[in-house]
């Protein structure tokens, strides 16, 4: 198997709700199925979707749909202004601003979490240890 992520899909309770939020954030789907699932790309090679709940329980063959506790998706950005700007986006969109703007308790980040109207926790973080290379890898170190 390769060392390769294509997808990365979360059970959603309310897709509706899911779809106005990352409008508002200024995000364009690449494929929207109403009532079962939309698709964002997020990086190159990389898309989110977000599964209407009873749908994913469905095909991944379970009587009841987990919910996203236990992921955290993580978006990184340039500056701590940058973290402080998107966390107010958020948050104007409807989100739910779960720990401020700060710095971390580990490795120089400052950061805070979010979290969207279907329970999916975002960490936005500035971390000025790694970098974003021009093809969408991340550098650490």
């Amino acid at each position: 198997m390769d060392q390769q992520l294509h997808f990365i899909t979360v059970a959603t309770r309310d897709l509706d709700a899911a779809r106005s939020f990352y409008r508002k954030l200024g995000w364009s789907p690449v494929l929207d199925v109403p009532d079962e699932i939309i698709f964002y790309q997020v990086a190159p090679g990389l898309l989110l979707g977000l599964f209407l709940a009873e749908k994913f329980a469905e095909d991944v063959g379970r009587d009841e749909a987990p919910d996203p506790a236990g992921v955290t998706l993580s978006h990184n950005v340039g500056s701590p202004g940058d973290v402080q700007k998107v966390v107010a986006a958020m948050a104007d969109a409807g989100a739910t601003v779960l720990k401020e703007p700060r710095k971390g308790a580990f490795g120089g980040i400052f950061h805070a979490l979010v979290r969207d109207p279907n329970d999916v926790v975002w960490e936005i973080a500035h971390n000025p240890c790694w970098r974003i290379d021009d093809n969408g890898a991340v550098v650490l170190g």
